[in-house]
C-alpha cells in the first residue's frame, strides 16, 4: 500500500483533478461544484447474528448529481471508510461521463469480512443495509443505483433488488434499482464479463495506434505480449483470460493476496479453478510460487494490468516497475505520487476510469434492458436472420442461373446467418462504448501540446462534460 507522506486515495483523486483543471477555463465556482462530493450518508445498524446484536457501519456516497439516477458498486470489505467511497464516487462521476452513460456518480461500501459470515449471515446483513438505503432513497431506480464491487456478487444484488421490491410493491421499474443481478432476476448476459471484457476492448483500441504503442516503447499486437495479472478477481481473471485465448497475450505472472505464481505462460483458467478449489495459489504445481507477491509487479513485462486494490503502485515502488504500459483495471491502482515518478520514466499509463469502464457500460444497458422490460435481440433477432438468409439464396441462385459454380463457405454461411442475440448486442455496445471513448481521449492527448497523458486527457474529456451538464441547467 501507500508509503508514509503519500496522499490519501481521496486526496490522489483530488490531485489528479486539480493536475486536469489546469489546462481548462473553468470558472472557480464550477469547478469547485464539480469537484466536491455532494453527500455522504453512514448508517449504523444491528443484526441479530449467533445469539447476540452485532452492529454494522456502511456508507453511500453521491458525488454529483448532474445526471440521475446515480450509479455506482457496493463494496464489502474491512478496510471501507468514508475517505474512500467518496473518492470512489468522484472516479464513478469521471467514468461515466468519459464513457457516456447518463448517470451522476455513487459509492457505496458496507465494513465487513464476508469470509467470516455464512450464505445466510449475509443475505440478512446484505437485506437490513439494503433497507436503510431504500428508504433514504439511496437506492432506486430513478435516483441511484448500486452495482456489485469488491466483495460483492450478482448474489447480494439479487438480494438487494428484492428487498426494494417488497419495500415498493407497485414500483413496475424495480428490477432497475440496482444492476449486476443475475439473468433470472433480470440480469443481462455479459455483464460479470464486463469489466475485464472493456479491459481487453481498451487495450485492443490502443494497439490499433502504432503511433500510440511507439509512445510505450513497443510495437505490433496484443500477440506474445508478457503480461502481470495483480488480482485474479472477477475482473482480472476476465481480462487475463480473454487476453490470452484470444489475443494471443502471455500470461507470464499471477500475484494475489498470499504470494504469486510466474513462468514462461500460466493457464489462466487452471490457475483459477485451483484457487477455487484450494482458496490458494500456494502450491499449485505448474508455475513457481513467490511468498512476496508484490515483488512481482516489479518483473519484467510488457503490460502490468493491477485489478484488485488501490494503491499497490505508490511512490515506495514506482521507480522500479518496468512495464513500459501500465492498465488500471482496479479503481485507483497508482497513486498521484506514483504516476508522477512514471511519467518522468517513459512509463505510459490507461488510467482507470476509462480502462474498467466496462463495468458500468454494462449496467446501463442492463438498466435499460429493466426499464424496457425486453431483453435486447428478442423483437429482430429472427427478422435480420431471415433478411440475410434471402441474400445468401439469391447468390446462390444468381450463381446456378450463369453457371459460376461457387457457393458460399459453410462456416461464412454460418456465421452470417447467425443473428445478434443479447449476449453479441452487449459485447458489440461495449466494444463500440470503449473505442468511442479512446478516440475522446486521444483527440485531447494528441491534439494539445499541454497534454501529455491519457489521464489528464480522460480529465479533461470527463469534467468538460460534467461542466456542460450543469451549464445547461443554468449553473
Amino acid at each position: 500500500m501507500a508509503v508514509a507522506g503519500e496522499p490519501s486515495f481521496r486526496e490522489s483523486v483530488d490531485l489528479m483533478f486539480n493536475r486536469a483543471v489546469r489546462y481548462m477555463d473553468l470558472s472557480p465556482g464550477l469547478e469547485q461544484k464539480i469537484r466536491v462530493c455532494n453527500s455522504t450518508y453512514t448508517v449504523r445498524f444491528g443484526v441479530r447474528l449467533r445469539g447476540k446484536i452485532e452492529t454494522f457501519t456502511g456508507y453511500r456516497s453521491v458525488h454529483s448529481e448532474h445526471m440521475e439516477p446515480v450509479k455506482g458498486g457496493i463494496r464489502f470489505a474491512l478496510n471501507v471508510n468514508q475517505d474512500e467511497v467518496e473518492a470512489l464516487a468522484a472516479l464513478m462521476t469521471y467514468k461515466c461521463a468519459l464513457v457516456e452513460t447518463p448517470f451522476g456518480g455513487s459509492k457505496g461500501g458496507l465494513c465487513i469480512d464476508p469470509r467470516q459470515y455464512d450464505e445466510r449471515e449475509l443475505e440478512m446483513i446484505t437485506r437490513r443495509f439494503a433497507y436503510e438505503l431504500i428508504k433514504r432513497d439511496l437506492i432506486n431506480p430513478a435516483q441511484n443505483v448500486p452495482a456489485p464491487d469488491m466483495g460483492t456478487s450478482e448474489r447480494e444484488m439479487a438480494w438487494i433488488a428484492d428487498q426494494y421490491a417488497r419495500m415498493n410493491t407497485t414500483d413496475i421499474n424495480a428490477k432497475a434499482c440496482v444492476t449486476g443481478k443475475p439473468l433470472n432476476a433480470g440480469g443481462i448476459q455479459g455483464r460479470v464479463e464486463a469489466t475485464g471484457r472493456g479491459v481487453q476492448y481498451a487495450l485492443r483500441e490502443f494497439f490499433r495506434h502504432p503511433e500510440d504503442v511507439a509512445k510505450a516503447g513497443m510495437s505490433g499486437t496484443l500477440d506474445g505480449k508478457r503480461v502481470i495479472v495483480q488480482g485474479l478477481g472477477n475482473v482480472g481473471y476476465h481480462a487475463a483470460k480473454f487476453l490470452s485465448e484470444e489475443d494471443g497475450a502471455k500470461i507470464t505472472a499471477i500475484i494475489e493476496r498470499d504470494g504469486a505464481l510466474a513462468g514462461p505462460e500460466l493457464d489462466v483458467e487452471d490457475v483459477r479453478q485451483w484457487i477455487l478449489k484450494t482458496g490458494s495459489v500456494r502450491d499449485y504445481p505448474r508455475a513457481s510460487f513467490t511468498e512476496n507477491g508484490s515483488a512481482l509487479l516489479e518483473a519484467d513485462c510488457d503490460i502490468l494490468i493491477p485489478a484488485a486494490m488501490e494503491g499497490v503502485i505508490h511512490r515506495g515502488n514506482a521507480e522500479r516497475i518496468k512495464a513500459p504500459l501500465i492498465i488500471e483495471a482496479a479503481n485507483g491502482p497508482v497513486t498521484f505520487g506514483a504516476d508522477e515518478i512514471l511519467r518522468k520514466k517513459g512509463t505510459l499509463i490507461i488510467p482507470d476510469m476509462y480502462a474498467n469502464a466496462g463495468g458500468v457500460t454494462v449496467s446501463y444497458f442492463e438498466w435499460v434492458k429493466n426499464l424496457s422490460h425486453i431483453r435486447f435481440g428478442r423483437m429482430q433477432r429472427r427478422a435480420e436472420e431471415a433478411r440475410h438468409e434471402l441474400l445468401v439464396d439469391e447468390l446462390e441462385r444468381l450463381s446456378a442461373d450463369r453457371g459460376l459454380g461457387w457457393t458460399l463457405s459453410p462456416d461464412f454461411k454460418k456465421r452470417y446467418l447467425h443473428g445478434a442475440g443479447e449476449l453479441e448486442l452487449v459485447r458489440s455496445g461495449l466494444d463500440d462504448t470503449m473505442r468511442t471513448a479512446y478516440q475522446a481521449m486521444r483527440e485531447v492527448w494528441h491534439g494539445r501540446s499541454d497534454v501529455e497523458d491519457l489521464r489528464v486527457a480522460a480529465y479533461i474529456v470527463s469534467i468538460s462534460r460534467v461542466a456542460a451538464t450543469y451549464q445547461s441547467k443554468g449553473l
